[in-house]
């Protein structure tokens, strides 16, 4: 059970003595004499609760209950009142706090409501500690990797797709990972255990779908580029679906699918009963946030295969592969990755003196990023500007810094 305890009173006599006590049952009182002293101890992570007066010279118990409120909805907060804050005590109850405590309290009081905070508290605390470990370990952490926004709503989308046991299409660029994206959904689902299987769409005949759904039993068939299956086998595979297939179907495709219905080529009803769920990788271009931590991580992994030692990957390896537009997205930054950890790449290594600070490093990735912003947007600075969202004054600041100059990125004599 969690043991600490965050006590905030001005009176130091009260203070002291409430300690004492709280000591005395094997307690850690942490003391504190105001709000401005207590604050930096109030964290959504932190390991006990909060004991407080209400009357306090300014900011009293109500602001420091509202300010821990903020952080962590969670986090127990009891207060100490005197007989004429009765009344304040319990609207303090109804905004959240756990409980009060009269002035004076008896130890055993003090004790009592102080144990059972605590004991709320330690389970709230596992119960995260729980679900942040299930989040890391499951088959979307560890094979969907990114740090990005993007990255992390794209885990959450398979994770949600896994759960509904339905059909689902997913669908990026060529390179992004679309079967992989598939096999996760499976290993997430409640199928995950049982056969995945991958079939190209456009090889399919009326027959090999048939043993392609006997191959994946109860499981997960997946069926790439989806818009290339045949007519025949588009029939097949509705009327199958629609007398209760087996297996779950994924599909996949690096094709815009609407157009393919519109066009004729994908018939619309197959494409609606497919179309359940839709699951989409944002290009790499567009979160190159994530290219460290990949390129990172197909290096090692490349090191590992071939029984090399790994390379030091430094600010302009990284500041050079962020400001690429990666037009074949993971699987051309792998391929990168290979080559550099073989030796084989034009990219630049690292000599043991030529590491540098930590502020050198981030002032030569912070320079390829404006740099890769401003190709993107043809040297346009209000446009990089939104881009990065920074400022205007300060992007030209930062402009100054690096020694760059926008126009000398234009590719047409715009103004900006």
């Amino acid at each position: 059970m969690s043991k600490q305890v965050l006590l905030v009173d001005d009176d130091r006599e009260v203070r002291e003595a409430l300690g004492q006590t709280l000591e005395l049952a094997d307690l850690s009182p942490v003391l504190a004499g105001s709000f401005i002293a207590a604050k930096d101890h109030i964290t959504a992570d932190f390991d006990g609760v909060i004991v407080t007066d209400i009357r306090m010279p300014g900011r009293d118990g109500f602001h420091l209950l509202t300010h821990t409120r903020s952080v962590d909805p969670d986090l127990p907060v009891i207060l100490l009142t005197g007989e004429a804050d009765v009344p304040m005590a319990v609207r303090a109850m109804s905004e959240g706090a756990f409980g009060f405590l009269e002035k004076p309290c008896g130890p055993q009081d003090l004790l009592g409501l102080v144990g059972k905070a605590l004991h709320g508290r330690g389970l709230v605390l596992e119960n995260r500690r729980l679900k942040l470990q299930v989040a890391q370990g499951d088959a979307a952490a560890r094979m969907l990797r990114g740090t990005s926004a993007q990255s992390q709503q794209l885990r959450e989308r398979v994770r949600a797709a896994a759960r509904a046991a339905a059909e689902v299409v997913v669908t990026g660029e060529p390179g992004s990972g679309i079967a992989k994206v598939a096999e996760v959904i499976h290993l997430l689902s409640s199928a995950g255990n049982r056969p995945f299987v991958k079939c190209a769409a456009a090889s399919l005949t009326t027959q090999t779908l048939g043993a392609a759904f006997q191959d994946a039993a109860s499981g997960t068939l997946y069926l790439d580029e989806i818009t290339g299956l045949a007519p025949a086998v588009q029939f097949a595979l509705m009327d199958t679906l629609e007398n209760g297939a087996s297996a779950r179907v994924i599909s996949g495709t690096t094709q815009d699918i609407a157009a393919s219905v519109d066009a004729g080529h994908l018939n619309g009803d197959l494409f609606y009963r497919l179309d359940l769920m839709r699951v989409h990788i944002t290009p790499l271009r567009d979160r190159s946030e994530d290219i460290p931590v990949l390129f990172r991580h197909y290096v090692s992994v490349a090191c590992e295969q071939a029984n090399l030692p790994e390379p030091d990957i430094t600010p302009d390896v990284l500041g050079g592969l962020m400001a690429q537009d990666w037009p074949g997205n993971a699987r051309s930054l792998m391929n990168a990755a290979m080559r550099f950890a073989m030796g084989i790449s034009d990219m630049p290594r690292a000599d043991a003196d030529d590491i540098l600070g930590l502020a050198e490093q981030m002032a030569q990735v912070e320079r390829s990023l404006i740099i890769a912003a401003l190709r993107r947007n043809d040297g346009q600075v209000t446009q990089t500007a939104q881009t990065l969202r920074l400022p205007r004054k300060t992007f030209y600041d930062k402009l100054a810094r690096h020694g760059l100059r926008a126009e000398s990125f234009r590719k047409r004599g715009d103004a900006s």
